[in-house]
């Protein structure tokens, strides 16, 4: 497992094996939800056809278990984001080299998302049923995550662990990291 400081390197990838998000960070540390990465502003995230500079600091919690990863965002969102889950499968570790981590998921484009204008919602359904047919998700993969969508709507709704506030010791730590 990774180490703190450490260059943790998340590559998102579609079902069909297509590249999607890469977004750098350094590892942080691990509690009883999860592991959680630090990704600054003004780190370079990619994915096919878009690049830019983080405008605002985030925290990724990869959990001990289950099929997502949630980014928390700060204040300072310009889009007014406060928290993304990404609904995956897949979720692997690959240590590249000393002090240099790879995170590995497959976006399975379901998305359950909290902003300052809209709330919470569940995002990209569309996409989600467009994927299926065309890269043949397989039927129980389709209602695993549909219900994982709506357990996480309503631990987020209910602010239930993690989703109570415990990201802030995580920006906290992110931003004094050397």
């Amino acid at each position: 497992m990774p180490q703190t400081g450490d260059l943790v390197v998340a590559r998102n990838r579609k079902y069909d094996g297509t590249a999607h998000w890469v977004v750098p960070g350094r590892y942080l540390g691990s509690d009883d939800a999860g592991h959680w990465v630090f990704q600054g502003t003004g780190e370079f995230v990619s994915r096919p056809g878009a690049a830019f500079y983080a405008e605002s600091d985030a925290v990724l919690l990869i959990p001990h278990e289950g099929d997502w990863v949630a980014t928390f965002y700060d204040q300072s969102h310009p889009s007014g984001v406060e928290l993304y889950i990404d609904l995956a499968t897949e979720l692997a570790w690959r240590r590249i080299r000393p002090a240099v981590i790879e995170f590995h998921m497959v976006d399975m484009d379901l998305d359950v998302v909290r902003t300052k204008s809209r709330g919470l919602y569940v995002d990209d359904e569309d996409e989600f049923a467009e994927h299926s047919n065309t890269m043949n998700y397989p039927p129980e993969l389709c209602t695993r995550m549909e219900r994982a969508a709506e357990a996480l709507m309503e631990a987020v709704a209910a602010r239930r662990a993690p989703f109570e506030g415990r990201e802030a010791v995580w920006f906290t730590l992110g931003r004094t990291l050397p």
